[in-house]
Parts: structure tokens; sequence; C-alpha cells
């Protein structure tokens, strides 16, 4: 690189006088190199670079510098920067594209699987039995439902049944069972050979009886309850009943009900169903009931099986068991 012709600078000058006097003086020192010159020269400016050169450039230069020579790790460190650069023309991260391919293969997968269910649910639907309810029972025709018949109304009677409790109120009059008894020949809980002949040709199983009194003592009695195969089979005992048919009173052993069936009293049967509800109910002195307390005798039976028999076997008219 060269300077003008007309005129030298001032550093030159400078730097021709420090190389006079070094060439003058004695001494065994070597010249100083361009690397350790004070002052860069136009030669050695060429390879000085901003760190190292006193001045950047010589003043009144016409051109600039010369470039410095390239560094060899320059190309490496551009290599580096270009791939960093987000305009590079290198290769791209498919970081994204992966993660997006990704989530459309993991949305059709469930797409594929929903579509799997659904048809396996229409097929299975398909292909199961359809269901039916069965019907619901309805009660038998006719007055007593499931109690006209012994098919329909199976289980035998009990005690707890038809007495449940031992003291108890009925129309706002207290009275107490004293005594019960269950039998299976039925012929040994009735009086009269007409009644026994119906209970027998009537299949009866069982006849279960209990002995009742008011709270007074004034009234006592004996309620039975016998279990027949039919309806027809009950009312037919119901028609055998009379004043020398009825139920075989059933004596207590409290001092009061020891005296059911001495005496004058009143006796009625009636028809429920398979069942025949027998009664005798009397005075507790076995006098012959007058008016005034043959009423309040037969108020007495009515409250009496109301309460007890007929309640329960309305039960069973309606369902066919037991409360």
């Amino acid at each position: 690189m060269g300077f003008p012709d007309d005129s030298e600078s001032s550093t030159q000058r400078l730097a021709g006088r420090f190389r006079r006097k070094r060439d003058d003086a004695p001494g065994p020192e070597a010249a100083p190199t361009p690397e350790t010159s004070a002052f860069a020269t136009p030669e050695t400016s060429a390879f000085a670079t901003p760190e190292t050169s006193a001045f950047a450039r010589p003043p009144y230069q016409d051109k600039a510098p010369a470039q410095p020579a390239p560094v060899v790790e320059e190309p490496r460190r551009q290599e580096r920067r270009a791939t960093w650069s987000p305009y590079a023309e290198g290769p791209k991260s498919r970081g994204p594209l992966w993660f997006t391919l990704g989530g459309v293969a993991v949305l059709a997968a469930l797409v594929v699987g929903l579509i799997m269910m659904f048809k396996a649910g229409s097929e299975s639907t398909a292909i199961a039995p359809t269901r039916t309810s069965a019907p619901l029972p309805t009660t038998p025709p006719g007055k007593f439902g499931y109690a006209a018949d012994r098919s329909t109304d199976p289980e035998p009677l009990t005690v707890k049944e038809l007495f449940p409790t031992k003291k108890f109120a009925s129309s706002g009059h207290s009275y107490e069972m004293t005594i019960t008894s269950k039998l299976k020949k039925c012929g040994d809980g009735a009086l009269g050979s007409k009644l026994q002949k119906a209970l027998k040709s009537g299949k009866c199983t069982q006849l279960i009886r209990a002995s009742f009194r008011d709270k007074a003592g004034k009234v006592i009695g004996t309620v039975g309850v016998a279990n027949l195969k039919t309806g027809k089979n009950a009312t037919k005992v119901a028609s055998a009943g009379s004043q020398s048919n009825y139920v075989k009173p059933l004596p207590g052993k409290d001092s009061v009900t020891k005296l059911v069936g001495s005496g004058s009293g009143g006796a009625q049967v009636w028809a429920h169903g398979h069942y025949a509800v027998m009664i005798w109910f009397q005075n507790k002195d076995g006098s012959k009931p007058d008016k005034k307390s043959q009423k309040a005798i037969m108020g007495a039976a009515v409250e009496i099986t109301k309460a007890t028999v007929f309640k329960a076997l309305d039960q069973r008219s309606l369902t066919g068991h037991p409360a």
C-alpha cells in the first residue's frame, strides 16, 4: 500500500529518525520487528488489527488498508452463526413437524377407536336379546281374591297370624284373649254331626280356635277358623251351621273364660273364601240373653272377629300370603 509522493507524513519522518538513530547506535541488539514497533508503518499496518495497531489508519491515507488476512478459526465461527441464524438456508429443525405429525396420528387412532367401539356397541345391542318384563300377577277375580281357593292361597294358617295380640281394642271396647288351640282333625273342634261331616268332605286341614272376654268380664266366647280346600267347601260348612252345629267352645283357665260353653249362647258360621269362620258367644253366667244382652253379645263377637281373624283373612285375599 503506498502513500502520496509529494509529502511525507509526520509519522514516517518520526519513524525515519528512530531508524537512523538505531543504525548509528552501537550494540548487539537487533532492529525492532513490526510486532514490537511502537508505531506501525505502512508495510506493517496491513497485518495490524485495531487491537494491536497504535492507529487504526495512517493519516492522509487515500485508500483503506488491505483487509486483514483471514483467520483460520473465522470460517468455523461464521458457520456456527449461520447454523443458528433464523435466515440460514441450511437444514431446519423438524421438531415442530414431528410433534404435529404425532398429534395427527394420535387423533386418528382415537377416532378409529371410537368408531370401533361404536360399531361393537351397535352389534352387541343388535345381538342381545330384548328384555321383556314378566307381567305383574293380577288378583284372581271374585270377592275373596287369592283366598277364594287353597291353590292360590296355599300357606297354612298360624295362631300368631289370626290372633297376633293378647290384649287389644276394637270400636272403643277392650278385649283379652285367654287361650288358643290348633287342631289338624277339624271334627274335634266342632259340635254337630252335620258340621263335622261338612268339614271332613271339604278337605279341612286345620282348625284354629281362641277364647276371649271383654274388659268387664260380662261377655265371653270362642272364635274358630277352618281351612278348607275351596270356597264351595267353605260355603257348605257355613250352610251346615245351626243351633246344634257350631264351633266347640274352648274354655280358658282363668275364672271368667273357664265358663265358656256353659248355659245358653249364640252361634254363627260365615264363609270367607276357602275359610269357614265359626263363633260361640254368651253371657258369663250362661243366662239366656235378652234383646239388650243379645245385642251386646253379637256386638262383641263382630268387634273381636273384625280385629283378628277377618283382618288376617282380608290380607290373604289381597296377596295370597299372610301379613
